[in-house]
């Protein structure tokens, strides 16, 4: 194997290697057999074995047979344009080409290497991948790669010649224009996927172009670093589930695809809170199977591959507890990396999962969060999901206290998640501005209105603030997180905590001190739900499925609980049907400090007697 030292330096420096025994001249470059990407010839087998001896397994196998039966019936992919992405079609070429080439190799049946095949060729007619938004490039870049050297015998000279030559026109080279190739300076999921799909090209072509390969397979080494600074120093991934699913899932495919290619060069273990990363997953899934879903992320949870290498790498089942529920329930989606779960998973034994034993996980970091639940097993169990951190982050909101709350298989307190882009650019909307005065904050979805969170003075929550979790802890009885969340009422207020918690393992705490500023404060207190409401003095009733929630809310005598609408006012704001924000609002006098205790009684979970002695006692 190539033995480099990664060396981590600061963020400034990425990570640095010696290039050393990468600087072969062209004429000493050694031919490589395919297929040599992420699954190599003699795997075939063993996951033959996996499949045959294991129902769940098989299912998950089968699954994808199904889809390759389907996409047979498909139109050949055209080059189709939405605004400015072809995203939608690098992805379904991916997709198709992925779990055709699968099909293939596991099946022998010639129909997905030839429908591969059309797709490639076709997709290499392109008159370009799209470099000005460059995921477009490295989408098709990836699928084209897979189909290449997994069918490389399946294809004639002539189709060798097209594949690999627009990859490499088409793929690699646009990547060193400097109009496109700034994904490399960044931290955020664009650096991972940019640099996975430029990885796997050049692992396809590097007999054809084996200079344009090694350079590029150095310039990823050197980067991609950068982006997995980002887990520091727990595991939090700053974009949220959903581009966990996205960016940590190609950071993986790039690590994998350069061992499995005798690369060894990228430690994983020496980057904190890399390999911890798969913690935040396990607990971002709540008793109800959907995520917690803040920033720019739909709300379902599903089966993510890239879990089964962080059980691998990390020899801890554990952390598939809900992905072995998603192969289960058969909880599959379309999701284009699927093969990947059997490639990594095959050394994990399914019998081997357990459950966790840890029911609250928190961790610091640009997006400081607190994940608690008082079981992994029980269907009904509370959940509690907190955040802290800034608005400022890729894809963030301005949810900086925010919270979201199951209990008795409700989500009672919601969070509206993600607006599709598309339908926000269409309309001339800047999406993805991140300072203060930016038009992104103009989107109701994605300020504190629209959050369970504070308000102060109707204003917006101030972009350069950032909080962390002070303090928490676990006891069964108690467990919590504090966060000083001042910083983003910077001129709002003096000072602003915000302490969340699960109490005697049956209801819900939500307390916050505020410390008025010089002049009057209005504060509100927001909750987002998709039940209906009753309202009363200091008493909020939600009813939900038959279930109810009851809110308690203590704090001083002159509080007014009100519910606010969720029917957007633009014409850009996507509709957000059978939701309703609820709370009360106070007029704080000047230098007043008050606290606000809130709880969130659940019927079913609490018990009826104890429910009874509770409101009695309010």
């Amino acid at each position: 194997m190539k033995k480099l030292i990664l060396l981590c330096f600061s963020v400034a420096t990425l990570v640095g290697c010696n290039k050393s025994s990468l600087d072969k001249p062209a004429e000493e470059h050694t031919l490589v057999e395919h297929p040599t990407i992420l699954m190599h010839a003699d795997e075939e087998a063993i996951i033959s074995d996996l499949i045959e001896k294991d129902a769940t397994w098989y299912s998950l196998h089968a699954s994808i047979l199904k889809e390759c039966n389907r996409i047979l019936g498909k139109e050949v992919l055209k080059r189709k344009m939405v605004g400015r992405r072809l995203l939608a079609t690098s992805r379904e070429l991916l997709s198709r080409v992925f779990q055709l080439s699968y099909g293939f190799r596991m099946t022998g049946d010639e129909r997905f290497s030839l429908k591969a095949i059309e797709e490639m060729l076709a997709a290499a007619a392109f008159t370009d991948w799209n470099p000005s938004h460059f995921l477009d490039v490295a989408e098709m870049t990836m699928g084209m790669a897979i189909g290449y050297d997994w069918l490389y015998k399946e294809l004639s000279e002539e189709d060798r010649k097209v594949i690999s030559g627009s990859i490499a026109h088409k793929g690699l080279r646009p990547s060193y224009d400097s109009d496109y190739n700034w994904f490399l300076r960044s931290s955020n999921n664009w650096n991972q996927v940019c640099n996975a799909g430029m990885v796997l090209g050049a692992l396809a072509i590097q007999n054809v172009e084996p200079e344009l390969a090694k350079a590029t397979i150095e310039r990823a080494i050197e980067t991609v670093g950068l982006a997995m600074e980002e887990y520091k120093p727990d595991g939090a991934y700053p974009e949220g589930y959903g581009y966990w699913g996205y960016g940590t899932s190609f950071n993986v495919v790039l690590i994998s695809a350069l061992e499995k290619a005798g690369y060894d060069e990228i430690n994983p273990s020496s980057v904190p809170g890399y390999l911890e990363t798969g913690e935040f997953m396990k607990h971002m899934i709540a008793p109800s199977g959907l995520c917690y879903n803040w920033g720019d992320c739909s709300l379902r949870g599903s089966l993510s591959p890239a879990m089964f290498w962080f059980a691998e790498r990390n020899g801890d089942p554990s952390v598939l507890w809900s992905e072995k529920k998603f192969l289960t329930q058969q909880n599959f989606r379309r999701n284009r990396l699927m093969p990947a779960a059997l490639i990594w998973g095959k050394e994990v034994p399914l019998s081997a999962i357990s459950e966790p034993g840890s029911k609250m996980w928190v961790a610091q970091g640009k997006n400081p969060v607190a994940l608690m639940r008082t079981s992994w097993s029980d269907p009904n169990a509370i959940f509690l999901g907190f955040k802290a951190g800034s608005p400022s982050v890729n894809h963030g909101h301005m949810d900086i206290g925010s919270f979201i709350m199951e209990a008795d298989g409700v989500r009672w307190a919601i969070d509206l998640g993600l607006q599709g882009y598309e339908s926000l650019e269409s309309k001339g909307i800047k999406v993805f501005g991140k300072g203060q005065d930016a038009q992104r904050w103009s989107i109701f979805r994605l300020n504190n209105y629209a959050h369970s969170t504070l308000t102060i003075n109707d204003a917006l929550q101030r972009v350069a603030g950032y909080a962390k979790i002070d303090r928490h802890g676990s006891d069964p009885n108690f467990m919590f997180a504090i966060s000083d969340i001042s910083t983003v009422y910077h001129g709002q207020a003096k000072k602003a905590t915000r302490g969340v918690a699960i109490r005697n393992d049956n209801h819900v705490v939500i307390q916050d001190e505020i410390e008025a500023g010089a002049d009057p404060t209005k504060i509100r207190w927001n909750l987002v739900t998709s039940a209906t409401v009753e309202l009363a003095e200091k008493m909020i009733t939600l009813t939900k499925d038959g279930k109810k929630l009851f809110i308690q809310i203590d704090g001083p005598d002159d509080m007014v609980t009100s519910t606010w609408s969720t029917v957007p006012t633009t014409d850009y704001d996507a509709d957000n049907p059978n939701t309703i924000m609820v709370g009360f609002e106070y007029q704080m006098k000047p230098n007043e400090q008050s606290t606000f205790e809130v709880r969130l009684l659940p019927q079913d979970a609490l018990g009826e007697a104890a429910l009874q002695k509770a409101l009695a006692k309010w």
